[in-house]
């Protein structure tokens, strides 16, 4: 029996792995739950864990270079549409994303899984030069944050550093004109009424770029350290096979029309509009062929603005023994 340990967000699709009612042959797993910033952290720069959660563009990125401490599987346990994560000033003459050629954004990082899909649908559904812009980096919160990752930038991307005010004192006091960022700036948070969404519904526009791309973001996926392959290769399967278990067994509760599984209204009424999204596939699939519109695009968003060094296709980027599961 191996005794693995898993960093992990505590999200209800992935909480019944840790259940005995999910059986992973083989293995015991311990469980952390912590910040999703702080896994990345201590996995990238120490492979302190056995299976992690892992940003998808920082692993892209590291398995282009040859660099990652693990090898990933077609689990995706963060996915979010990403036209909400660009902010700007309530007075701000920039209504469209037209109006953000030739202004300065800020960012917390160029290699934020985030910040990489907005900008390839900016570039994508709406014809904006990416290289128009001045890419100014700084924390959300805390100035000076810096890349985890070393890229190597395309020429057209101009992006400086800014060592003395967060992303959202830099929107507030005009020195950025917008600011593409997952976590929402503190004013925005707080309410305060100088700063919006360029995209005030971004729903609608959401779902037009699916329907050009086929591309449902993922953000995060799962990896598992290197050595652990090495010595059982037979860990992937296993670990892809629990994931997904209880992913359906999160499916199913929230199906179950008897007592709702989510304290919010008309979840049910949701999850039929979400058929547009899965169509015949399982709700929030993992594996490659349901997902691989998704991850070619990401990968090609990934090597255009230079956080891949090479363009990796889906069967790059995950263990060879979860391309496919057996049938009876």
């Amino acid at each position: 029996m191996l005794d693995l340990t898993f960093a992990c967000h505590d999200y209800d699709h992935v909480r019944d792995i840790f259940s005995p009612d999910v059986v992973t042959e083989g293995i015991r797993l311990n469980q952390l739950k912590l910040q999703v910033e702080e896994i990345f952290f201590r996995f990238i720069k120490f492979g302190e864990f056995e299976i992690s959660e892992h940003s998808f563009a920082k692993y892209v990125s590291l398995k282009s270079k040859g660099l990652a401490k693990g090898t990933a599987i077609p689990v995706f346990p963060s996915r979010v549409f990403r036209h909400s994560a660009i902010y700007v000033r309530s007075d701000s003459p920039i209504k469209s994303p037209s109006d953000l050629e030739g202004k300065r954004i800020g960012i917390p990082e160029w290699g934020q899984t985030a910040g990489v899909y907005v900008r390839g649908a900016l570039a994508d559904q709406f014809g904006v030069d990416l290289g128009s812009i001045e890419w100014i980096q700084s924390g959300v919160h805390q100035p000076g944050r810096a890349e985890k990752v070393k890229f190597n930038l395309p020429d057209w991307a101009n992006v400086t550093p800014n060592t003395e005010k967060n992303l959202n004192e830099l929107l507030l006091s005009g020195a950025v004109d917008a600011v593409i960022t997952a976590h929402p700036i503190q004013s925005f948070k707080d309410g305060d009424s100088r700063v919006k969404r360029m995209f005030e519904d971004p729903r609608e526009i959401e779902m037009e770029y699916f329907d050009l791309t086929g591309c449902f973001p993922i953000m995060h996926t799962i990896v598992i350290r290197n050595d652990i392959l090495e010595s059982a290769p037979w860990v992937a399967q296993t670990v892809f096979k629990g994931l997904d278990q209880a992913r359906q067994r999160c499916v199913n509760r929230l199906r179950d029309a008897t007592a709702s599984a989510v304290p919010m209204p008309w979840i049910f009424a949701a999850l039929q509009d979400s058929k547009k999204l899965y169509g015949e596939h399982d709700f929030w699939s993992y594996g490659i062929e349901a997902n691989r519109a998704t991850l070619e695009t990401f990968a090609r968003y990934c090597y255009q603005q230079g956080v891949a060094d090479r363009l990796m296709g889906p069967e790059d980027l995950f263990f060879p023994n979860t391309f496919e599961s057996f049938k009876v």
